[in-house]
Formats: C-alpha cells, structure tokens, sequence
C-alpha cells in the first residue's frame, strides 16, 4: 500500500516536471531556423471542413508557400487523407491553395515540383507513405504548427529522413487544446516508437 501511495505521489511530482520538459522539446524545436534549397518539403495534413482547410491546415499551406516561393528547387510532398466531414483529402485542399496562390499545376507538374501523398491519416503515416511513394526523400523541410514539430522530427529520423522544421502558429483557439494532447502524444512516442 505504501508503494502505490509513493507511486501516486510521485507521478504528481513528476508530472509538472514531465510537462515543462516536453514543453521545451516543443519550443526548441519549432524555433530552430529552416534551412535554405532542402531538396524536399513535407506538409503535413491536418482537418478539412467539407473543403475548407482547418486555420491549422491553413497556416501550413502558408508557410509552405513561402518556402517554396523562396526555394524554387524544392519539390513538395502535401501529406493527409480523407476524414470523416470532409470532402477532398488534405493533401488535395494544400494543392488547391497552392495553385489559387498563383502557383499553375502545370509548371509544378512539369517541373515535378508538387508530389502528392493522400492516404496517410496520422503524423506517422504522414510520413511514412511520403517516404514508401519517394524513396529518394532523404532530407526534407517538415512543415507543421508548432506544437506539432517535435514529434513530427522525430517520426521522419525514425523512418530514415533528416528532417528540418518550418513552423506554422497554431491557431490561438485550440492551442491549449492541442499542445495538452501533444503532451499524450509525446509519451506515446516515447514509449512506442511512434
């Protein structure tokens, strides 16, 4: 009984600690600078509503724009299937965006600068699936809301891929929200691998 009673009290304890340090495996890694000319750029999928991005997905979208009007050698792997309430996969809302912005399909397409991924349905398979379609992504932007980055990383070292990471703001009304469940998705990392 004294053993579960310092179990207990410890997990308390330690759990304030665990969270302050997950926190800082989050910000660390979504403020690290993004490296110019990486030959890849990963976004990830996140909610679509019917077929309009979430603000998360949104923000991605954004950012990878900007880093591949900046880096006209980078290809793009838009990552993210199709959920329950939505219409066109994630994958395909990016590449609407993208092309809205001004960015023709058909110079993409001939330039092979737009790969597209769209079965995944979690960060892993995210990419997992953009590394089984092209094997040859050994290096590669991962673009992300920020909360999101850390575990991101580290799926792609897993699955052979040196990952850089380009961070996305998380919409203020579901920040605390995400980055509690990030925190679950952090130990589950830890203890599984993924």
């Amino acid at each position: 009984m004294k053993l579960i009673k310092n179990l207990i009290f410890a997990g308390f304890i330690l759990s304030p600690i665990y969270i302050l340090y997950a926190h800082h495996l989050i910000r660390h890694t979504a403020n690290q600078m993004t490296p110019p000319n990486i030959p890849y750029l990963i976004v990830l999928g996140a909610k679509v509503d019917r077929k309009t991005m979430s603000r998360s997905l949104f923000n991605r979208a954004k950012m990878a724009l900007a880093y591949l009007q900046d880096n006209p050698s980078t290809k793009a792997v838009l990552t993210g299937g199709q959920g329950p309430g939505e219409d066109i996969t994630e994958a395909v809302s990016v590449k609407n965006y993208l092309k809205d912005q001004g960015i023709a399909e058909e110079r993409l397409l001939l330039e092979e600068r737009l790969l597209l991924e769209e079965r995944s349905t979690s960060t892993f398979d995210n990419i997992a699936y953009a590394k089984q379609l092209y094997a040859e992504v050994e290096e590669a932007v991962i673009v992300s809301n920020d909360f999101h980055l850390f575990r991101s990383i580290q799926n792609a070292k897993k699955l052979g891929i040196k990952g850089y990471p380009l961070a996305a703001e998380t919409p203020k009304v579901v920040k605390t929200k995400l980055f509690i469940r990030e925190y679950a998705a952090i130990t589950r990392l830890f203890l599984s691998g993924k």
